[in-house]
């Protein structure tokens, strides 16, 4: 059963400066509210049909944007005034209307909005406002809500007061106090609310604050989540790894999907694909190598894993296995798919094994960059994609933009780039390649299917980008080195018993930066090339 439909709605963190940093207007909600009963929040409720009246819309005064629309940049105004007694107004001509005039005008708070600014001649000064988030309620609430969380310094002179009905205590706290008194259990807030006090929490005044809200500019929906696995029934939101998983095999948000990942399930994701994990725990291969079996009668195995004979028995038990598709030739990924394939007679695609790799994969068919394997229905596309491994490829499931990374693009880590044949300079262009394409969620080979896949694309390219800048600050300060003696320096975030893999992505950062021209070597020492000076 799919879950009941969110109501629009917005709220306003106020702020005011005051010593040790500025202070945030809470309410706390009535202990008898069907929703959030007890609770302190900020001021805010649902939008109205009112809140899209164009004689408010005229009203407004140089509005940001129109992300969110603007009926919640009304509301969030509307229910701050109406909650609590906070009248965010101006004149025509942009001033604050004066504390005094705010106050008395609060004593007819159930007035019409509209009626209200109509009768004083006052405008809504929008762009007083900065966005800073999008919530939404998660499923099997007795409400829910999708909630736009906006900012802006309190109105000077106007303290507030609780409306007495849906709200009933007033309170000014610095973000710092009130997750304390939270944490300490004196106050209950919610997990938005805390979230959004964490992110005004470091600065220093109101204008700091609004500063930094002003400038963000990709605010992302968090629309948490429920699952069922081992541990119960739990909830989950963006930063949690099984999020996008969740919504991707659970778009009606029924609940009823698992957050677990268990070698040896199968795990339906879609109509056309599914995952079963192959019993290879471990430090490189997190919960074990992904397989996906891709298509609806006939179907295609992506990556069978390693030649374990258990794993190897539970695909070859799918019906009408008649492609089997590797990503690369490492061993956690190929070595099945010549015992896969006397079981199913399915024919091999993929790209011959470097030197080193995997010999036993024999593709009976080497896809190109572009390819298209047509699987009765629906359409892989092969990307080659090098640098984790020279004969990586990729794999775009066009009908629902699906991209099968292999170890290109790993959920909750870094890959390793293991020279000779990984190479790092290759790894960069490959992940700026996949900028070019469509894509809507990234399959893995290891973890949960990864959303944003954009945004995780350029958080990877940034990430090794920093590393390598730490590679040259190195050689900086500790002047001609070898990799060991890099090593403590470059990876000082990385625990100890990660260095012996690190240590490889190193030598891969190395040998781009020579390649570059930028860092010369000499036997197993690496310096920077000093650049020259015009005369």
């Amino acid at each position: 059963m799919a879950a009941q439909a969110a109501r629009p709605a917005a709220t306003l963190a106020l702020l005011r400066d005051a010593s040790g940093g500025p202070q945030v207007l809470m309410l706390q909600r009535s202990p008898s509210s069907a929703f959030l009963g007890g609770a302190y929040v900020f001021p805010g409720g649902s939008l109205e049909t009112a809140d899209t009246d164009p004689r408010l819309v005229r009203r407004l005064k140089n509005l940001p944007g129109e992300n969110p629309p603007i009926p919640y940049w009304i509301a969030a105004i509307r229910e701050c005034y109406e909650e609590a007694g906070i009248l965010l107004a101006c004149d025509a001509n942009g001033e604050l209307i004066a504390p005094e005039r705010a106050a008395r005008l609060a004593a007819d708070r159930k007035r019409p909005f509209i009626e209200l600014l109509e009768a004083e001649d006052l405008y809504l000064p929008a762009g007083e406002l900065g966005y800073i988030g999008h919530w939404v309620t998660a499923p099997g609430r007795s409400r829910r809500f999708d909630t736009r969380f906006f900012v802006a310094a309190a109105p000077p002179g106007q303290e507030g007061l609780h409306d007495a009905a849906e709200t009933v205590h007033t309170l000014w706290l610095r973000a710092s106090e009130a997750l304390e008194r939270a944490a300490r259990g004196e106050i209950e807030l919610v997990y938005a609310t805390k979230h959004t006090l964490g992110e005004l929490k470091p600065f220093a005044t109101a204008a700091d604050a609004m500063r930094h809200v002003r400038a963000l500019t990709d605010i992302e929906e968090n629309r948490a989540c429920i699952a069922q696995g081992k541990e119960g029934e739990k909830i989950f939101r963006r930063t949690d790894p099984p999020y996008y998983e969740i919504h991707w095999s659970d778009p009606e948000e029924t609940g009823t999907t698992t957050y677990d990942l268990i070698a040896g399930e199968p795990k339906r994701l879609d109509r056309w694909v599914t995952r079963l994990i192959a019993p290879n725990p471990g430090m490189m291969t997190g919960p074990g190598t992904n397989s996906y079996l891709v298509g609806e009668g006939a179907r295609a195995v992506i990556d069978p894993g390693p030649d374990i004979a258990s794993h190897i028995d539970k695909l070859a038990a799918f019906d009408n296995v008649k492609w089997i598709l590797c990503t690369h030739t490492h061993m956690d990924h190929s070595p099945a798919a010549a015992a896969l394939k006397a079981a199913t007679g399915a024919q091999l695609l993929g790209r011959p094994a470097p030197p080193g790799q995997d010999a036993t994969f024999t593709p009976d068919f080497v896809l190109e960059n572009g390819q298209r394997i047509e699987l009765g229905g629906v359409t892989l596309r092969a990307i080659h994609t090098p640098g984790h491994a020279s004969n990586h490829l990729c794999y775009l499931l066009e009908q629902t933009k699906m991209l099968f990374t292999g170890d290109h693009v790993m959920q909750g880590s870094t890959v390793v780039i293991n020279p000779p044949d990984g190479d790092m300079r290759a790894y960069l262009q490959s992940l700026e390649k996949l900028l070019a394409e469509d894509i809507a969620i990234i399959a893995p080979g290891h973890g949960y299917l990864i959303g944003a896949p954009h945004k995780e694309v350029r958080r990877l390219i940034a990430h090794r980008l920093m590393r390598e800048e730490k590679v040259r600050h190195a050689l900086v300060k500790v002047g001609p080195a070898s990799v060991e003696e890099l090593l403590p320096h470059v990876y000082d975030d990385v625990p100890s018993r990660l260095h012996r893999w690190a240590a490889r992505s190193l030598t891969a950062h190395l040998d781009k930066l020579v390649a570059e021209g930028a860092v010369r070597s000499a036997g197993e020492r690496y310096a920077l090339v000093q650049s020259k000076t015009a005369r």
